[in-house]
């Protein structure tokens, strides 16, 4: 195999695992998105993990540009996603709390330490 040969099955090897990595992300931001309970808590999972697999997978398809022009297009899209993605999920989230969108706190509220030293001490 010449080190060509070599360079281009790395290059295929890194396009890959940059693509599959990011597609796990955009998944698990899915996912997020339909099983947690609030709205707060569903633009995280939405905005974090959306732009990590966005950028992973234009990275994968940077590696895998035939050419430089088509790279630099990429690259610009990528710095654009990067930019304007969290900033319009705290646009959109600052929008919601302004409205008087509250959290819901009902399922992440701990225990009184009172009452957790009472439930220990019943034991």
């Amino acid at each position: 195999m010449s080190p060509a040969e070599i360079f281009q099955h790395a290059r295929d090897v890194f396009a890959i695992g940059a693509m599959a990595v990011g597609l796990v992300f955009v998944i698990a931001g899915a996912t997020g998105v339909m099983r947690l309970p609030d709205f707060y808590t569903r633009m995280h999972a939405a905005g974090v993990t959306d732009t990590l697999g966005a950028e992973l997978i234009i990275l994968g398809l940077i590696a895998q540009a035939g050419d430089w022009q088509t790279a630099a297009k990429l690259a610009l899209v990528g710095l654009l996603l990067f930019l304007t993605s969290p900033t319009a999920t705290h646009a959109i989230a600052n929008a919601a709390h302004r409205a008087g969108q509250k959290p819901d706190l009902s399922h992440f509220k701990p225990k009184h330490p009172a009452d957790a030293g009472a439930s220990e001490g019943q034991k």
